[in-house]
């Protein structure tokens, strides 16, 4: 087990407990969607607080929100309510969430004189869409197989540049004050990641 599977199963058990918590007090009525449709929607504050430069108060938002994406499946693995409608809402708002920081990261840039850097901004929203786009076009074509779709989901979820840790590396690009350099590195080691995925797809059903 890597370090990236390591922090990945820490916030899990950390986030199985809050469910716990959360589901006790809300008497079983707090369903996951919404706490990922609540997690999605305050990436916009989170965005603007990019686009106008509160870098510190973003990064911390961001971590905090971040967690939701381990929160909602929790909850749905508590209350057994997990189904693929559930990871298909949770997929296509971590996409939607990614659009909208990396929209913020190039009016930051932009409005810092960093033209240049902003067009990267655009290649990583790109190369991190790739990312997810061909892991999903992988899971499509072995729909058929005998697999759970949490197993499916999971099959072709190698590579570095992972959801997670494309956040992270935003993270510390704020907290940091290098927002141009983590959306430079988003945006090579994404594409890297997107090809090596492909590579390890095409192999796979070739076999």
């Amino acid at each position: 087990m890597n370090l990236l599977d390591t922090a990945r199963d820490s916030v899990r058990s950390l986030m199985n407990q809050i469910a716990r918590g959360l589901n006790r007090l809300s008497g079983g009525k707090l369903s996951p969607n919404a706490v990922t449709l609540f997690g999605f929607t305050m990436h916009l504050p989170i965005a603007y607080l990019i686009a106008i430069q509160q870098n510190y108060w973003a990064a911390g938002l961001l971590v905090v929100f971040g967690l939701f994406d381990a929160l909602d499946g929790s909850l749905a693995r508590l209350q057994g309510t997990a189904n693929s409608a559930g990871m298909v809402l949770d997929a296509s708002t971590d996409r939607m969430k990614e659009v909208i920081l990396y929209t913020g990261a190039a009016y930051a840039l932009i409005d810092q004189g960093q033209p240049k850097f902003a067009v990267w901004a655009v290649a990583a929203c790109g190369a991190s869409l790739c990312v997810s786009y061909v892991k999903a076009k992988g899971e499509t074509a072995v729909q058929d197989s005998k697999l759970t779709p949490n197993q499916i989901n999971r099959l072709f979820a190698d590579g570095l540049m992972r959801f997670e840790v494309r956040m992270a590396v935003l993270i510390v690009g704020l907290l940091a004050d290098r927002l141009a350099f983590a959306v430079v590195l988003i945006a090579v080691s994404s594409a890297l990641t997107a090809f090596s995925r492909l590579i390890r797809i095409t192999r796979k059903l070739s076999a």
